[in-house]
């Protein structure tokens, strides 16, 4: 994994991008590093695609300045085309060649000399494990394998950086851990990644950073692990049990008065969020013995990507939000099922001041 204090490889500095009338990307500061898969997130429009065509050239930004190490590249199509592997949603191959025709045209297309291009494509092929299917039309592979072809074409040329966009859309989750386990191996070779995803989980499983996007501003950026615990110190408790009162367990849970912040059920199992998991955990257990509910899963984890996500668009959407309105925020986000301390954290963290929050919420009581 990366180390910070290496010079970035790619630095966006106060880049905007301004499409017709409408302000795609605001103020992006990003600083992607060497040998790192860096995961950009972000719901469909939130602006993943144009950052990507802008750091390719594809679109020129208004604003700001892109570099690779100290060289701008938005004047240098020529380092471009050397630097970066692109693979689009769309597959990138033609379809009436065959594997390797594919790759020895892409490897004409970068100026690969003619007597390396048999031997890269061999290479690639066996490393998408693609060998086998070298002489077959790339219109008769299937989802997965289309993919595979489409990443042998971005690397023909061993750009130093790999650019991906939504790369394992529309696959099935198997196929998808499958695209996954291949980046993680072409990372492993000094190619540095970054991809992009509207599956926050799965990204956020796989990449040492992330940075989360929405409505073209680059809301956070850091490891996963460390973004679950800015927005959350709270663990959650998933449990199954049989027959499955989970509502009557969530009384009885509450009636202890446990440290529990927050009770859900979701997919036929409880979630209890809390700071104290294990003494929690101990108590529950107790609780589902004198209830007799059989213990079929237990397991603890840390929030989800998907609640960090959520945390950061609410912050943004309440950024600059007048105090006439702060009560409607509170009551609306308390139906949503926050409980008042995640609220007022959310409010604290967009400098509002903590009694008039207190005083907010007093009203609501």
């Amino acid at each position: 994994m990366m180390q910070e204090t290496k010079a970035p490889l790619i630095s966006f500095k106060n880049v905007y991008k301004k499409i017709e009338k409408n302000l795609i990307l605001k103020n992006i500061n990003l600083a992607i590093f060497p040998n790192e898969i860096f995961g950009l997130i972000g719901v469909s429009g939130a602006g993943k695609t144009t950052l990507l065509r802008c750091l390719i050239g594809f679109y020129k930004i208004n604003s700001g300045i892109i570099l690779y190490q100290d060289k701008d590249i938005t004047k240098n199509p020529l380092l471009i085309r050397r630097i970066f592997g692109f693979g689009t949603q769309d597959n990138c191959f033609y379809e009436k060649l065959t594997l390797y025709e594919n790759l020895h045209y892409f490897g004409q297309l970068y100026g690969v000399p003619e007597k390396e291009i048999r031997e890269r494509a061999d290479n690639l092929l066996s490393l998408v494990e693609l060998s086998d299917s070298s002489s077959s039309l790339a219109m008769n592979l299937s989802g997965g394998m289309k993919r595979r072809l489409d990443l042998a074409c971005s690397l023909m040329h061993s750009p130093k950086i790999l650019i991906l966009d939504e790369p394992t859309a529309g696959l099935d989750p198997g196929l998808r851990k499958h695209m996954w386990e291949l980046i993680s191996k072409i990372n492993a070779s000094g190619t540095t990644i970054l991809v992009t995803s509207h599956l926050l989980e799965e990204i956020g499983h796989f990449c040492h950073r992330i940075g989360i996007i929405n409505n073209g501003e680059l809301l956070k950026i850091g490891p996963p692990n460390l973004l679950k615990d800015m927005y959350s110190k709270d663990e959650e408790i998933h449990m199954e049990t049989y027959p499955g009162r989970y509502h009557e367990i969530a009384t009885e849970i509450k009636r202890e008065r446990l440290p529990v912040n927050y009770i859900t059920v979701h997919e036929h199992k409880l979630i209890a969020y809390t700071a104290q998991a294990e003494f929690v955990l101990h108590r529950i257990l107790i609780i589902l013995e004198n209830m007799r509910e059989r213990l079929l899963d237990v397991h603890v984890d840390k929030p989800s990507m998907n609640e960090v996500f959520e945390a950061l668009t609410e912050k943004q959407k309440i950024r600059g939000m007048s105090e006439d309105k702060l009560m409607e925020y509170i009551k609306a986000a308390l139906a949503r099922g926050y409980n008042k301390e995640q609220v007022k954290q959310i409010l604290l963290q967009q400098s509002w001041p903590e009694d008039v929050i207190n005083a907010a919420m007093i009203k609501l009581t």
